[in-house]
């Protein structure tokens, strides 16, 4: 799969998707917190299939 996010945009993923999953284990925000798997995800891989069908990328690319 091609790589789509950006290096501050998987920052901001992987910050959101461990808050949101500490807050759900505390018991803080419910099950609902387990959403965080998807930014995790989408963050550590490097590649998010919404952005995919969206166009997006938010990756730099280097040009030779």
């Amino acid at each position: 799969m091609k790589h789509n996010v950006g290096s501050i945009d998987k920052i901001a993923r992987i910050v959101i998707g461990l808050a949101l999953i500490v807050l759900a284990l505390t018991g803080t925000i419910g099950i609902w917190g387990w959403i965080g798997i998807v930014p995790l995800a989408t963050g550590l891989l490097g590649t998010c299939p919404l952005y995919s069908l969206l166009g997006v990328d938010t990756c730099k690319r280097r040009h030779s």
